[in-house]
Formats: C-alpha cells, structure tokens, sequence
C-alpha cells in the first residue's frame, strides 16, 4: 500500500512554543496604537482628573517632613496619619453634624420635591405655566441675596442661630432645582400608565405612589445624590449659621479650621481631606449608572 499524504494546513503556520510571529507583533503593535489615537483625549481628561486625587492621597501617608519636599511617593507609609486626624477634638462631632445635614437634608428635600414636581409635570390647572416660571426664577435666585431676612428670621425670631436647623428645616418645603429636574424626568413617564391606574380605581397619591415612583426612580437617585452633595460640600450656609457654635460645624468648615491649626502639617491637612472627600466618591462610584442615567432622562423633553 502506498502511505496516503495528509492535506498541507491551508493558514499560516503559528509557532508552538508561545512565541508570537513578527505579522502578528506588528498588528497588536498598530492595534495598540490606534487605541492610543482614538481614546488618547479621553486618557489625557482621566489623567487631568485623577492625577490631583493621587497626589493628595500619597502626601496624607507620608511623614511630617517628606511632606514639605518635592518627593512624589512616600518613604514610608504613614497610615498613622488617618488616627491623628480621626483624633483630633471636634472630628468625629463634624462628621455626624454633616451626616445630619446632608442625609435629613436629602430626604426632606426629595419626599417634598416629589409631589409638586408631579403636579407641575402631569397635570392640567390654571397658572401651571406660571408656577414652573417661578420655580425656575428660584433657581436663578443666589442665596445671597434673600441671606440677611433669613438670618434675621432664624436668628432672631426663632432663636436657631448656632444650629444647622436653619439650613435644614427650608429643604422640608422642596427645593427648586429638584423641583425642576424631576419635573423633566416625569415627562417621560407615558402617560397611559397613569391613565390605566386611574382606571383601576387608584386615586392620585396611590397612582404616585404605585405607578410614579418606581419608574422614576433614576430621576430620584439623580435629584438625592445632587442633594446630598450640595449639603455635604457646603460652607456658606454653616458658615453663617453654626460658626458661633464649634459643636455644630460641619466637615467643610471644620475642615478649614483643621488647615488653620496644622498649616504646616501638610500630611495631616491632606489626611484630613481625604477622609472629607471618601464618603461622597464612595456614594458616586456605587450610584453612578442611576445618576447618569437620571440626569440623561430628563433631558429628553421640554
């Protein structure tokens, strides 16, 4: 019998022991390249972002006096420093006086948002056109300006100066913006849904509550993070309200403080902003595909 040839393999022959032929080298080269070419503008914008924060953080573990040098990467992490910040008098009271205001805040703010944001975006009344003109004038409105009637007011009339209520008890009547950006998001809530559960039997509050709400709920999470980060970062609101009264300042004026006291311990300032800084990166990474996809729907109708 004459031996049968075996058919010749018809692609290229790739090596077997792992190593890569110069073809293939060159197109993961230029696939490398045109990753680089086309994402290279969002590269530099990351880097433009990120860069700052790596800086902050690797100066808050390095020693008092590497801290004053040029030197981009600790010697030795001082993780320590975190201790001494969380120790220091009045710390911790910042952090629960900050909690307060931005968590009770953010509540309030929504639950009485919701309702009139409803109204203004599925109902049909005399003066609706008018009221969301004067929503939107809020907006507009710096808190500067109306600042001196309400201190009076809270100060002197209710005698709350000292206090972080004068901020919150206001976030119990809604908000403007909120007001607005929900309001934009609920008109894209077909209204059949609405028509449907009125049909059912539901009464406006149940269909609110029943229908609304759960598909609204990125519009939600959009209008609560932009809330709790107002609350959490401010500082002239506390300022004006609670410097007279350290056991009511809050981590962004505390914070100042903090710089004031130890403004050669540069570590200790950085520490200090870094642990400031954690609780609303935290809340974003985790509730950043509601937030973006809240604040994208609302803006799909006017």
């Amino acid at each position: 019998m004459t031996p049968q040839l075996l058919d010749a393999p018809s692609g290229p022959v790739r090596p077997t022991d792992g190593t890569r032929t110069p073809a293939a080298r060159t197109a993961r080269r230029r696939a490398v390249l045109h990753w680089i070419a086309v994402h290279s503008l969002g590269v530099a914008a990351a880097l433009f972002f990120v860069l700052p924060f790596v800086f902050l953080f690797l100066t808050s573990v390095m020693s008092d006096q590497q801290a004053l040098t040029r030197d981009l990467t600790p010697n030795t992490w001082e993780w320590g420093n975190y201790t001494k910040v969380l120790d220091t008098p009045g710390f911790l009271t910042w952090w629960k006086n900050t909690l307060l205001y931005a968590g009770l805040g953010t509540v309030l703010s929504v639950v009485s948002s919701i309702p009139v944001a409803y109204a203004l975006a599925k109902f049909r009344f005399r003066g609706r056109q008018l009221s969301l003109m004067l929503v939107i004038s809020m907006m507009m409105l710096p808190p500067q300006v109306v600042i001196i009637p309400m201190y009076l007011f809270w100060a002197k009339q209710l005698d709350l100066s000292g206090t972080l209520w004068p901020l919150i008890i206001p976030m119990a009547f809604g908000d403007a913006f909120s007001i607005f950006l929900l309001r934009q998001f609920l008109l894209t809530i077909p209204g059949e849904y609405l028509d449907a559960a009125r049909v059912d039997g539901c009464g406006e509050f149940r269909t609110l509550i029943r229908v609304v709400l759960p598909m609204a709920k990125p519009g939600i999470a959009a209008v609560a993070l932009f809330q709790f980060f107002y609350a959490w970062n401010d500082y002239f609101g506390p300022q004006i309200y609670a410097s007279e009264n350290p056991a009511a300042w809050t981590l962004s004026y505390g914070l100042e403080s903090f710089k004031g006291a130890h403004h050669t311990d540069w570590n200790l300032t950085m520490a200090a902003t870094v642990l400031v800084m954690a609780p609303v990166i935290l809340v974003f990474f985790f509730a950043q595909k509601a937030f973006v996809e809240g604040v994208t729907l609302t803006g799909v109708k006017g």
